[in-house]
């Protein structure tokens, strides 16, 4: 018997045309019910589960946002770590971080319990914030000013992982947050941020 070779334009064979059966039906349905409750979660889950915290977003040069980052720097740096400098800027400020390749710019020190308000934004390409070893992630994308309010509640040590390959140097691109406790001393490396 010779085997028949079919083309994508010939019909399958067998009774793929028959209805659907009464339980692929009912399945079908509770599939689709759900994937609509799952939807409708998701504004909910935004407002009331504190999963995705709003921030200020809008437009700006890089450059622009570089030189604010720059002005921020000379404003309030207390030193330098590894030739990055470390600022330490007062509580209630408008802090600013810039992501470029490989490097977080400046270091920030912060006072536990103190409100900032924290602008991200990166010069060259797209990178992630993440905030070890809490579960804080954001992208950071060139040509947008993300302003997220924030409040230390510990005080720490806490590194900034960049969790979007961003080229060859990806692995070395690690920032670092300070969090001073009340009396304005620095502690071990590990506590918590909101």
């Amino acid at each position: 018997m010779a085997s028949e070779t079919h083309t994508g334009l010939d019909s399958p064979k067998g009774v793929w045309w028959k209805p659907a059966h009464r339980t692929e039906r009912l399945w079908v349905g509770i599939a689709f019910a759900w994937c609509l409750v799952l939807f409708a979660m998701m504004p909910f889950w935004h407002w009331k589960g504190g999963q995705n915290p709003s921030g200020i977003r809008r437009r700006v040069e890089p450059a622009k946002f570089f030189a604010r980052t720059q002005e921020f720097i000379k404003q309030y740096q207390v030193g330098t770590e590894s030739g990055i400098p470390v600022v330490e800027p007062p509580p209630g400020a408008d802090i600013y971080l810039t992501a470029l390749t490989y490097q977080w710019i400046p270091v920030l020190r912060l006072r536990k319990g103190a409100e900032y308000t924290l602008h991200l934004s990166a010069l060259d390409v797209n990178h992630g914030f993440s905030l070890f070893p809490l579960n804080v992630n954001f992208q950071v994308v060139p040509g947008y000013d993300y302003g997220l309010r924030v409040t230390p509640t510990e005080a720490g040590d806490f590194r900034i992982i960049c969790n979007e390959f961003c080229g060859i140097g990806h692995h070395t691109m690690v920032g670092r947050v300070i969090v001073l406790d009340e009396s304005g001393n620095e502690v071990g490396r590990s506590g918590g941020a909101q």
